[in-house]
């Protein structure tokens, strides 16, 4: 397989799972931390390496690198392996995905932001995700009529916090999730609850369904629940853990040894659900009209990155961040994408307008 962004915390379990299922390694794409990257090199032989910039070439214990964004799709259009698994962080991952599909490859996608820009471009037949919501809608769907998906949320490190104390919320602070272990950019999504509007955009485009929602379930051991247009409900338990999801994106659908724990249920003892709060979360309020629109995916992704990069170099506020977002979003809401290169126009001009606004 192809891996891209091979040490962040997607790339180090999918090495993990690799490991566990002797799967072969022909590519490692990295950003910049070589030192990780040249242990993985030495364990998996990969046959090229990629990483993010010609600086950073000689530091690499091998002898086949390319660098930067070309690089990346040098790799998968050279490559013979026929999965690409793209653990790449925001708008950079798209044309990787785009570019695996072209070429006739299958793609295990942690990437959020290629559905969440491209999504109407992108062959889902090709695409299987990782990630514990969308792979746990995936386990429960079946030939049954679906009325409605939800999909859950921990609520953030601010879940409790009063709300007017959020506003001077500091970077730390934000980045320190209460259930999951994740990177910088993803960990202040789930804070802003802007990763939850992403991945009901990316159910939207995974699985064709309109009625869609999410609710806060804090211990993040119920990932989603599918509402049956006979009145059943059924829901997906499983440890807060993406070796699962994982594990079925990369080996397919029939996986015969333990991947997980099994869950406690007497340990769990009860399982509660929260409304989520557009006062506590303002970037929820926009839920229904971007699923009504998704071709604003574009939009959202493209003020948010700008924001949240603001907001870690301390330019703003956390609710600057989705007070940033919100204004692009309603100045570009009634874009229409009708051709890959639009995307690329929109999304410069969103980041310029984001990179404008005073706070």
């Amino acid at each position: 397989m192809v891996i891209l962004g091979s040490t962040g915390s997607i790339g180090v379990n999918v090495l993990n799972i690799a490991r566990d299922f002797s799967l072969e390694v022909e590519v490692l794409s990295a950003g910049n931390n070589i030192e990780l990257l040249n242990r993985q090199i030495k364990e998996f032989h990969p046959k090229l390496v990629v990483v993010a910039d010609e600086e950073s070439v000689s530091k690499v214990a091998h002898k086949n690198v390319l660098f930067g964004r070309e690089g990346i799709l040098e790799a998968i259009r050279s490559s013979k392996s026929d999965l690409v698994v793209n653990a790449l962080v925001g708008f950079l991952g798209l044309k990787p995905t785009l570019e695996a599909i072209e070429c006739g490859k299958r793609v295990a996608l942690a990437n959020k932001e290629s559905l969440v820009v491209g999504g109407k471009f992108v062959d889902i037949s090709k695409v299987s995700p990782i990630d514990s919501e969308h792979f746990a809608v995936w386990y429960l769907l079946g030939d049954r009529a679906v009325e409605k998906v939800i999909i859950t949320a921990s609520g953030g490190p601010f879940r409790d916090t009063p709300i007017e104390e959020i506003r001077d919320k500091t970077a730390k602070e934000a980045l320190a999730h209460p259930n999951w272990s994740m990177g910088k950019k993803i960990s202040i999504d789930s804070a802003t609850m802007t990763n939850k509007l992403f991945e009901l955009l990316e159910a939207k485009w995974f699985f064709g369904i309109d009625s869609l929602d999410a609710l806060i379930e804090r211990k993040s051991v119920l990932h989603a629940l599918v509402e049956f247009v006979d009145g059943s409900t059924t829901a997906h338990f499983a440890g807060s853990d993406m070796r699962l999801p994982i594990a079925y994106a990369l080996v397919g659908d029939k996986i015969d040894k333990n991947i997980l724990p099994h869950i406690d249920l007497l340990k769990i003892s009860t399982i509660s659900f929260e409304k989520i709060d557009p006062k506590r979360y303002p970037i929820w309020a926009i839920k229904d009209e971007v699923l009504s629109n998704p071709d604003t995916g574009v939009v959202i992704n493209a003020a948010n990155e700008v924001a949240v990069e603001r907001f870690l170099a301390n330019e703003i506020g956390f609710l600057d961040i989705s007070h940033i977002t919100l204004e692009a979003f309603y100045r570009y809401k009634d874009i229409v994408l009708d051709s890959v290169e639009k995307i690329f126009e929109v999304d410069k001009e969103v980041r310029e307008f984001a990179k404008s606004l005073k706070r």
